[in-house]
């Protein structure tokens, strides 16, 4: 094969579905993708249940998430697709700034992380090299990570909760209820009240204000904690 006949071939094109609870994001970031040329949105979500079956049906080749949307959603999310798709490549695009998520997503299956004030230019580079296969992390991220696994000898206490534990932490602080945690995870009052007793045991602690205090402390859910 030479090499006219290779370039006269027509780019590959990269399929990609996006999924985030609020319009105004998901419209932007479709806006955004498309106007690069091999880059074609072939379906759009605003909860975790329907991106899973729509990206079950549409197999895309990326699939770009936020973290925290309604239903299914976070690291479970990233799970069953991974499970259910395994030729997707996932890409997390979320306010979450701490490396804690964006290890727990790539640990998940995720292969790529970058937090939404990124430049336009760089989420399509991103896309463009997880369909690649390869991985992508923002060179701040990168280093943020690197730092936390040079002192990981010396482990912060909420590096031992589950994924779902941390799901749950991180809406305790946000001030939600047991049943509004409940609701938002798909999860009874029972189960929420169980990974709370855990949450505390683990970390050592006794009160939900004094999960308050650590996450402050750890800089953990800052994003949260300041839309408050």
């Amino acid at each position: 094969m030479n090499n006219a006949y290779l370039l006269a071939l027509p780019p590959r094109i990269t399929r990609v579905f996006v999924a985030d609870d609020h319009t105004l994001v998901r419209e932007g970031l479709c806006r955004i993708l498309e106007s690069a040329s091999d880059i074609q949105i072939v379906g759009q979500a605003d909860n975790g249940h329907t991106a899973l079956t729509q990206i079950t049906q549409l197999q895309p080749h990326v699939a770009i998430l936020d973290l925290s949307m309604p239903g299914l959603s976070g690291m479970n999310l990233i799970k069953r697709i991974k499970h259910d798709v395994p030729s997707a490549s996932i890409l997390v695009l979320t306010m979450h700034g701490e490396e804690q998520y964006a290890m727990r997503a790539f640990r998940c299956g995720a292969n790529g992380y970058l937090t939404k004030d990124s430049a336009t230019d760089e989420l399509v580079r991103a896309v463009h090299r997880v369909a690649e296969g390869k991985v992508y992390l923002s060179l701040s991220m990168a280093e943020r990570v690197a730092i936390s696994l040079n002192t990981s000898h010396d482990k912060p206490r909420h590096t031992l909760l589950t994924d779902r534990e941390y799901e749950v932490l991180a809406l305790l602080v946000k001030g939600l209820r047991l049943t509004e945690i409940g609701q938002q995870l798909h999860l009874s009052v029972k189960t929420v009240s169980t990974h709370k007793s855990r949450i505390l045991e683990k970390m050592g602690l006794d009160t939900t204000a004094a999960l308050v205090r650590y996450t402050l402390q750890h800089h953990l859910f800052m994003e949260d904690l300041t839309a408050n």
